[in-house]
């Protein structure tokens, strides 16, 4: 049967038709088909009352059947490149990069159109409680919150979120994966899947206006915190998440937490006021999570705009020494856009990579395996030619 389908000219067209079999009209099945199967599968005309109530039955399970038959054989069929050129075709226009971010496009072309109130809302808030805190000061409300910004911000987002989730860049047991997701989250930097598919739109479209989500050449406050609170931000749709994060979207456990990543920030500050009072907690949520944010925003904004450039590359990202120390190694940027998938970002002893030192640890407690690095002579090579220093303007 599977051969009757080797020329079948649109097998998209029974690809999630919802409807019964009972109901279809002529689906255009190959002619190969033997005959009784293509009388089976016009429409379906109730059965005279002198009809057997067994040859009803059977009818409706056969076309059923048939139905289900090709459902499935169909979308095989559209998992595999090559066996059909209009198959491919249309899945070409429906899911490639282009196809699937154009249609965002489509609906925030506008920037200003559409302001995202709920998050700039939220930003108000933590940007006042980040304030307030300052009034609120005690050493132990700055020391819990120092912790509390390496586990969320290096240990979360930079080793977890970037580094292990976005480019696999070194493998550790799942329940390690989960735990690094689970401090990620604490910087409310939105779910784990969102924060995957921005980043990895932004490297296949590096500087493209229109495409990179947070780039500056379409403006230093956009690419700083003006993609966040217009447009489609991290909002994206199902088809772009399958598209860019199919790894994590197979996996139940980050689709839920994807989907109530805040929790985990409103248990921690129940615990934190608990323990520490109104200080532990406005020092440990409101100012914590605001800095961070801020720090995570210059990779995306100053990393493109100020520094020195080991690699030559086709975008304008660059290694700016300050915003390593606010990201524990996160701007060595333009050596992270030459290699992406290395764990490893600073190179040069001077480039202090706290990120990197978290992963080398988890090595040698034999949790972490098939570390990607950098090749020798690719830094070799870099070091040969003249650092570049950049300052591109938006």
């Amino acid at each position: 049967m599977t051969s009757l389908l080797s020329d079948y000219p649109n097998a998209a067209a029974l690809r999630g038709v919802g409807a019964s079999p009972l109901t279809l009209e002529r689906r255009n099945l190959p002619t190969r088909m033997p005959y009784f199967i293509r009388r089976l599968q016009v429409r379906a005309r109730p059965l005279a009352p002198t009809h057997s109530c067994f040859f009803s039955v059977s009818l409706h399970c056969a076309l059923e059947n048939l139905h289900n038959y090709y459902k499935q054989t169909s979308r095989e069929l559209l998992r595999c490149p090559g066996r059909e050129r209009p198959i491919k075709r249309e899945r070409d226009e429906r899911q490639t990069i282009g196809g699937l971010m154009q249609r965002e496009i489509e609906l925030t072309d506008d920037k200003a159109r559409h302001f995202n109130w709920t998050t700039a809302t939220f930003m108000t808030i933590f940007h006042l409680g980040a304030i307030a805190a300052l009034f609120m000061f005690s050493w132990k409300s700055l020391a819990v919150t120092v912790v509390l910004w390496w586990v969320a911000g290096s240990l979360g987002v930079g080793m977890g979120f970037h580094r292990l989730l976005t480019h696999r860049g070194y493998k550790v047991p799942k329940w390690v994966e989960y735990f690094q997701t689970l401090c990620g989250v604490l910087s409310l930097e939105g779910g784990q899947i969102d924060w995957v598919v921005t980043h990895r739109i932004h490297h296949a479209h590096t500087e493209e206006s229109g495409l990179d989500p947070h780039t500056p050449r379409d403006g230093k406050w956009w690419a700083h915190m003006g993609w966040i609170l217009r447009g489609t931000a991290q909002q994206h749709g199902d088809d772009v998440m399958r598209r860019y994060a199919p790894d994590l979207m197979r996996d139940r456990f980050h689709v839920i937490v994807n989907q109530f990543y805040w929790i985990p920030l409103v248990v921690l500050g129940i615990v934190l006021f608990a323990f520490g009072g109104w200080s532990m907690l406005f020092w440990g949520v409101f100012l914590r999570v605001t800095v961070n944010l801020h720090a995570t925003w210059l990779v995306n904004s100053a990393t493109h705009l100020w520094g020195s450039r080991r690699f030559k590359t086709t975008d304008d990202s660059t290694n700016l020494w300050w915003v390593a120390l606010l990201t524990f190694g996160e701007g060595w940027h333009n050596n992270h856009h030459a290699h992406p998938r290395a764990a490893r970002h600073g190179l040069a002893w001077y480039e202090i990579d706290l990120n990197w030192w978290g992963i080398r640890t988890l090595q040698l407690l034999g949790l972490a395996k098939d570390i990607k690095l950098i090749s020798r002579q690719a830094i070799t090579a870099a070091a040969q030619t003249e650092p570049v220093t950049l300052r591109r303007a938006a």
